[in-house]
């Protein structure tokens, strides 16, 4: 995140704000790659400061992908509210025993209170004008005191030593109620061994910078990283029905119909005549293969075809490039396909997407197999981690949907009241689980079905 600037002057914050591109909660591989791509994108066409995050940790396919093209991992982000980092001012502090002159033009240069701290970065106190009033009021005879013999005493002896503490990591949202039931203006800012970081004012905590977001492979609050409400947001780009997301000014918004939100990224490259480093073109490549199952997905349109060639060529030259691609599919969907070592509660939240339709709350995970007899005997198992996070997220069903890459069907496990499930137009196969035969699509076949039981 953006922190204050270290000089001696305090006040002057970052101008060059960055702007995180950052895909959906439990991110999959194209919500990783869309948002490196993009990122590189808008720094080399738009000369933008960006920086390219995920909202969760990474699955095991798109670290495979990551260390295939030797791409960096994205920074997480997992909140974006503004930090007591954005506000602190860093100005070069006082030990106890400088003379308050010292603290005085420091104050008068600064238009903030003199922090005064320990040689090793242990905050003492604040000298503002109401402490040294107090000092002054409390223990010199001010009738007869010599002016310099007032300024000349320690500033340890007459700073405020009760000023509240907040750590550079702290949500000022958390303690901006708090803050405004005092009648204190100056604030601490540590870090995280306690020391001092800088300082901050209530007017600050008023009227935080607000972190710059583009977001990628998504449109929903949602699924949306955490604190997005507090966020400036600046664009969408992204390849999902629509949500409901509300700004204060225009923004740039863009939605299509492609099988990834790589490929989108990968046609603006195109159109401004760049070329892609090799990890880039890579991750854009494996975002749009996984995304669209390796072009077995309905999902899959020409351009996603187009895309991907071009892509390609970047991440692996131009000889023999379609079977190069070819075997590097198979490999990447199976590096995704492995369930042997995860756990239930792993496989139900690591690729999970939260929706609304009306008043019902719902979340349809999905898991990758390249055989369902490796999922089978775990259903009992499964289904107990759904019921877990159904109660924990205070959803009214959620469901897991198993889809065998292989031979592209797909069973569906859920828990919930049977009414939402009643009406699936599919076998049941075991107690709240179903047969989906040729339903490889969370996106263009499930998602759409569900939505139709509970709004018909």
């Amino acid at each position: 995140m953006t922190q204050a600037l270290a000089n001696g002057q305090g006040a002057a914050l970052d101008v060059r704000q960055p702007i995180y591109v950052v895909g959906h909660k439990n991110p999959d591989t194209d919500a990783v790659a869309s948002a490196i791509g993009y990122a590189w994108l808008l720094r080399e066409r738009d000369g933008l400061e960006t920086v390219a995050a995920r909202a969760g940790s990474m699955n095991a396919q798109t670290r495979f992908a990551l260390d295939c093209f030797g791409a960096p991992t994205p920074v997480l982000l997992e909140d974006a509210s503004p930090r007591f980092e954005a506000i602190a001012n860093r100005i070069d502090p006082l030990t106890p025993d400088t003379p308050l002159s010292a603290a005085w033009q420091l104050s008068a240069k600064t238009h903030r209170a003199a922090p005064i701290v320990e040689a090793d970065g242990t905050p003492v106190g604040l000298v503002t004008g109401q402490s040294v009033f107090g000092y002054l009021s409390q223990r010199l005879d001010m009738t007869y005191a010599v002016f310099g013999k007032l300024i000349a005493i320690p500033c340890g002896e007459a700073c405020d030593t009760d000023v509240p503490k907040f750590a550079l990591t702290d949500r000022i949202s958390d303690h901006r109620e708090r803050v405004m039931r005092t009648q204190r203006d100056d604030f601490w800012v540590v870090d995280g061994n306690g020391k001092y970081a800088g300082i901050c004012t209530r007017a600050d905590m008023l009227h935080p910078p607000r972190m710059k977001l583009v977001l990628v492979d998504h449109n929903e609050p949602g699924q949306a990283v955490n604190g997005l409400a507090e966020a400036e947001l600046v664009e969408v780009l992204d390849h999902h029905r629509l949500g409901t997301i509300n700004t204060t000014m225009p923004i740039s918004f863009h939605v299509d119909v492609v099988g990834s939100c790589s490929t989108l990224v990968a046609e603006r490259i195109r159109i401004a005549r760049l070329t892609p480093p090799k990890e880039v073109a890579g991750m854009l490549l494996s975002g749009l293969l996984s995304d669209t199952l390796a072009f077995k997905s309905p999902t899959t349109t020409a351009r996603d075809r187009g895309a991907a060639d071009w892509l390609a060529r970047h991440a692996f030259g131009i000889d023999d490039t379609e079977r190069k691609m070819g075997e590097f599919a198979d490999t990447l969907l199976q590096a995704g396909a492995d369930v042997s070592g995860r756990s239930a509660q792993d496989m139900v939240q690591a690729d999970l997407k939260l929706f609304e339709s009306g008043s019902v709350k719902f979340g349809v995970a999905q898991v990758e197999v390249t055989s369902f007899n490796a999922i089978l005997p775990r259903m009992d198992e499964i289904r107990a981690a759904l019921k877990a996070l159904q109660e924990q997220r205070g959803l009214d069903f959620v469901a897991l949907m198993i889809t065998d890459i292989v031979e592209n069907n797909s069973l569906l496990a859920g828990v919930g009241e049977a009414r939402f499930f009643e009406r699936l137009p599919f076998s049941r196969k075991a107690d709240g689980v179903w047969n989906m035969p040729g339903v490889v699509s969370r996106k263009k076949q499930l998602l759409p079905m569900l939505l139709g039981m509970l709004q018909g």
